[in-house]
């Protein structure tokens, strides 16, 4: 059990974890909520992320297993009123499950021997960045950057869109575009501008060695200044009517093409 329910809107920690929502707070306390179960669960997975976890009645009753796994690593947990948890979540159908987590810190020279990364630059909905990450990770990629010029990756509907991805690879975050750039090519990396402007068709495009691909802006693609950096700009053939691909969709293809090259396939 996790003790008497917590019921005022107005407790310190209430008031804490709500801050949250707002990104000038999530900087400075270095913390962030992560809502729903599955996103719990890979942060209780991963260990020495979450602070504390505050999870409904009902909710207790249902996921048994993320309380066990929250008092075995140690990490308190709030029983919590349906009101005060629609007081922190984001959601309009709360799950009645969300969990403060420390922002996961990773650098990306520090990144090991990486073949594939994918680098947010400008891209402002967090529901299309979310799901670029999640997508990563699904291919395999070593790292994902969000540079500064890009949608905060701690942002709730950023959280929720991985789908607990967050909490699988390294995310680099507050670097410009120009210096990630750098520190990949040093590292080996070719780098790919994603962009329907590009000479180089994806289906003609060499793959098989270690490449980091730039995502740009879901309205207005990349700047000319990113596109002079990257050693190549290729883009997604359109064998249809369509006349484009949405960025998470465009970021899918360019991913799982390299993640299949970098295996033979």
């Amino acid at each position: 059990m996790a003790g008497s329910e917590l019921t005022n809107l107005r407790s310190p920690r209430v008031k804490a974890a709500r801050r949250l929502t707002k990104r000038a707070f999530r900087e400075r306390d270095r913390l962030f909520l992560a809502e729903g179960p599955q996103a719990v669960r890979e942060a209780l997975a991963r260990g020495d992320v979450v602070t504390e976890l505050f999870v409904t009645g009902d909710a207790e009753v249902r996921h048994a297993e993320l309380l066990d796994a929250a008092r075995d690593s140690g990490v308190p947990v709030l029983r919590a009123s349906g009101e005060v948890m629609s007081e922190l979540a984001q959601t309009v159908t709360p799950q009645g499950v969300l969990a403060v987590c420390r922002f996961l810190t990773s650098r990306l020279d520090e990144v090991r021997d990486p073949r594939l990364v994918a680098v947010l630059a400008h891209v402002r909905d967090p529901g299309n960045a979310g799901t670029v990450l999640r997508t990563a990770d699904a291919a395999g990629a070593d790292a994902v950057v969000f540079t500064d010029a890009s949608v905060d990756a701690y942002n709730g509907k950023c959280v929720r869109a991985s789908a607990g991805s967050l909490f699988h690879l390294p995310v680099v975050t507050g670097l410009s575009a120009a210096d990630a750039v750098r520190t990949l090519k040093d590292a080996g990396l070719r780098i790919l501008a994603a962009d329907g402007t590009g000479k180089t068709s994806l289906d003609e495009a060499p793959l098989a060695e270690p490449t980091a691909w730039i995502f740009g802006n879901e309205a207005w693609g990349l700047p000319e200044d990113l596109l002079r950096l990257a050693d190549d700009v290729v883009r997604v053939p359109i064998y249809g009517q369509a006349e484009s691909l949405n960025l998470a969709t465009a970021a899918a293809v360019c991913l799982y093409a390299s993640a299949r090259s970098h295996r033979g396939l």
